[in-house]
């Protein structure tokens, strides 16, 4: 479970631009986004007095799901890619904490080969729990905590974008009814700091 791709854009333009990292901060969003506030930035709802608190600042949609509709990282206007994580299947309130990549192994190899009499067996490396308390670890170091608000609806512009588009991400039952839709979630920074591509990210309720 991780951070495919990072995007963002300071004007309220449909899709927006990669980069290699993002500083989420604490109560507002993504440093740099249109999305960023403490109330909402949406401009179909900056008419609203007084202006409702800000649930969109971040939205967070998985490859998974861009790949089914061919569409590219970033293109949804989304600012978090993930790959792994099932983030349709998280509940409000679900606490997504992102962590660093993981360190580059040093260790040439992860197999140990067993020499018997006439043959030459090769086994798999036996396995540890440093990696488990490698993430405990790290979740007691400061990092970005986003804590999810809802899904996204899916809007016109996305069929601006490109047509029938839209109906790609709404799912219907056998009478055409809306059941669920799976244009991403939205969420709202917790605990500020640095996302990089290829992080970790860990759902926690």
């Amino acid at each position: 479970m991780s951070v495919h791709a990072l995007a963002l854009s300071a004007s309220h333009q449909f899709t927006k631009t990669l980069v290699p990292e993002v500083n989420l901060l604490a109560g507002l969003g993504v440093e740099g986004d249109c999305h960023l506030g403490v109330t909402v930035q949406h401009r179909s709802r900056l008419h609203i007095s007084p202006p409702p608190p800000n649930l969109r600042q971040v939205h967070l949609i998985p490859k998974e799901i861009l790949d089914a509709c061919d569409v590219a990282p970033g293109q949804m206007g989304e600012n978090v890619t993930t790959i792994g994580i099932d983030l349709l299947a998280l509940g409000k309130g679900t606490k997504l904490h992102f962590l660093p990549p993981p360190p580059t192994p040093t260790t040439p190899s992860t197999t140990t080969t067993t020499i018997t009499t006439n043959t030459t067996t090769t086994t798999p490396a036996s396995t540890t729990d440093e990696d488990d308390n490698a993430t405990a670890t790290t979740l007691q170091t400061p990092h970005a905590v986003v804590v999810i608000q809802g899904l996204r609806n899916p809007c016109p512009q996305i069929d601006r974008f490109r047509a029938g588009l839209k109906e790609q991400f709404i799912v219907r039952d056998g009478e055409r009814r809306i059941v669920g839709r799976t244009a991403g979630v939205m969420g709202t920074v917790e605990a500020g700091g640095l996302v990089e591509g290829g992080g970790e990210v860990l759902g926690c309720v």
